[in-house]
């Protein structure tokens, strides 16, 4: 048990539960004040929702979804390789290579994300350009803008991450790895980035969902993403309260299968790092049963 820590007694607990209860029951009747509002203007009317049963509107949809997962996937798989890359410059022991990669990890991430994107796309667009052409977008300069600002935001913060998984191992084992004659560049790729992964994953997934999500940023420069048909429809339709609902439930469920994604693979790798060490039948070294 912590110092800096007392077990709440009975009266505290009783507070505590108070507190719960009231807060829970202001949050319920302001959702009842909310669903009531909206009901009065006709928001849950059949007509409003009927839109969503064309499939036109449902391929519309799904298309500007698409969009968004190519524009996330993208901006992922970039952000991961230059987290990766500006990691192993902030640890670098020479200072030459260790001072710039921290002064452009810091730079891009005190930036706004959605003052980065316009920059790119107002003063870069047509260099950006061949990255959506690339992979076939339909406005090119605003999904290489926004594409290069996820990227350079996200890949920030992950380098950040990395650094701090990696140094996050326990300084014994590279010692004991140094040790044996090891090289740096060994320790790294062999004792510290498998266990400091168990450990940075669940960061990693929700760096992931945060790209995700930053894709809606696309709409302020045109980008045809799902937020972007969602206005369509709503511009057409009239039903905006339905069609932000309905684009929000989208965002969510595909969150929540990032999120769950992430638990199983930590679970998978939890258990690969607990199975027990035996020795080998000759005797000599040792094999992870």
């Amino acid at each position: 048990m912590s110092a800096l820590y007392d077990v709440p007694g009975p009266r505290t607990r009783r507070r505590v539960l108070v507190g719960s209860i009231v807060g829970t029951l202001l949050v319920l009747a302001l959702l009842g004040l909310a669903v009531r509002q909206l009901a009065s203007n006709g928001v849950f009317k059949h007509r409003q929702w009927e839109p969503f049963t064309d499939p036109g509107v449902q391929r519309f949809l799904l298309a500007g979804l698409a969009s968004t997962l190519k524009a996330a996937a993208v901006a992922i798989v970039l952000a991961l390789a230059f987290g990766v890359l500006f990691a192993a410059g902030r640890l670098s022991e020479r200072h030459w290579i260790r001072l710039p990669a921290v002064a452009v990890t810091e730079l891009f991430r005190a930036i706004p994300l959605l003052l980065l994107i316009l920059f790119l796309f107002l003063g870069l667009g047509n260099q950006l350009k061949p990255i959506g052409q690339l992979v076939g977008s339909s406005v090119p300069n605003a999904f290489g803008a926004l594409v290069v600002g996820l990227m350079l935001y996200n890949g920030s913060v992950l380098a950040e991450t990395f650094r701090a998984g990696i140094l996050a191992v326990p300084r014994g084992q590279s010692e004991a790895a140094y040790s044996i004659g090891l090289r740096k560049s060994q320790v790294m790729r062999m004792i510290l980035v498998p266990q400091a992964v168990r450990i940075m994953l669940p960061a990693i997934i929700s760096q992931c969902v945060v790209a995700l999500k930053d894709t809606a940023l696309g709409f302020v420069i045109g980008y045809e993403d799902l937020l972007r048909h969602g206005k369509s429809v709503f511009n057409e339709y009239g039903n905006i309260v339905p069609t932000m609902i309905v684009v929000a439930a989208i965002y969510i469920v595909i969150n929540t299968l990032l999120t769950l994604l992430a638990s199983w693979l930590e679970r998978k790798l939890r258990q690969r790092g607990t199975r027990p060490v035996r020795l080998d039948p000759a005797g000599v070294g040792a094999t992870v049963g």
